[in-house]
């Protein structure tokens, strides 16, 4: 019997980002066990928002910014800033949004139109909206993902869904808080997405007032991501976004969804 599980490893690294990419699905116990054989003996040494192969800008010199609202989906933060949607749809602005399973949940119809429109680019959030881990580090007193195998579920689980409901594969991924260690950041990868970063906080968790939102996004410089929320309408973030943009335009800005330009 001790040949067998060799040749199972040797399988099991035969399946590539090509498969997904390819749209040829293992099942999700075969690829978690994919991940844990190639990377369940690491060791990460970073943990933070810029961990390696973290994406945090366009790579452009034009004199555009990338608006990203995340919909996070935890128990106070299941609800829709229709208004703000409304505004970019009307004004005709790009943006992507990550999407996070349990906000499908509590918004499926809704979300079924927002993904119709090409405006708008529908990225992954995660399942949990956990911080990218193999070792359960947490932040902000949220536990990160505890192995390779828990990561999988958080990345590949909402992924499928996505796919399943809008017929699109989302091609990046952001953690629940935006941490990573940097041997998550390459299971992401393996699973075919790359990890968005930011390079301008737009509105700090949506707690940003509206007059420090409009302040934060006039910060911006060519290529900025800008991460902001659409799941508080409470908040200013809607009002701060709707400020700023006749001065962005002003000043020569375009607005791009993420894989409108490669990323660095």
């Amino acid at each position: 019997m001790n040949y067998i599980f060799p040749a199972l490893c040797a399988a099991l690294l035969l399946l590539t980002s090509e498969s997904f990419a390819e749209n040829a699905r293992p099942s999700m116990d075969i690829v978690k066990q994919q991940m844990t054989v190639r990377y369940g003996n690491r060791h990460p040494a970073q943990w933070g928002e810029n961990a390696a192969g973290v994406k945090t800008g366009l790579d452009t010199r034009e004199k555009v910014i990338a608006l990203t609202l995340d919909a996070c989906g935890s128990a106070k933060g299941k609800g829709i800033d229709s208004g703000l949607i409304e505004f970019l749809a009307r004004e005709r602005i790009p943006a992507t949004l990550f999407i996070n399973s349990r906000w499908i949940d509590a918004n499926r119809e809704a979300f079924r139109t927002i993904a119709a429109n090409p405006l708008f680019e529908i990225a992954n959030h995660g399942t949990w909206h956990k911080p990218a881990s193999v070792s359960g580090r947490s932040i902000y007193g949220i536990s990160g993902t505890k192995d390779a195998s828990e990561l999988v579920d958080e990345i590949e689980l909402n992924a499928r869904r996505i796919e399943e409901l809008t017929g699109k594969r989302p091609k990046l991924y952001r953690s629940g808080t935006a941490y990573y260690d940097e041997v998550a950041v390459e299971i992401a990868n393996a699973l075919d997405h790359q990890v968005a970063g930011f390079s301008l906080l737009g509105d700090a968790g949506a707690t940003y007032s509206a007059i420090q939102v409009k302040a934060a996004l006039l910060r911006a410089v060519p290529g900025d991501i800008a991460l902001l929320h659409m799941n508080h309408p409470e908040s200013g973030t809607r009002a701060g976004i709707i400020a700023a943009v006749p001065e962005l335009k002003r000043r020569g800005f375009r607005f791009a969804r993420m894989s409108d330009y490669p990323l660095k």
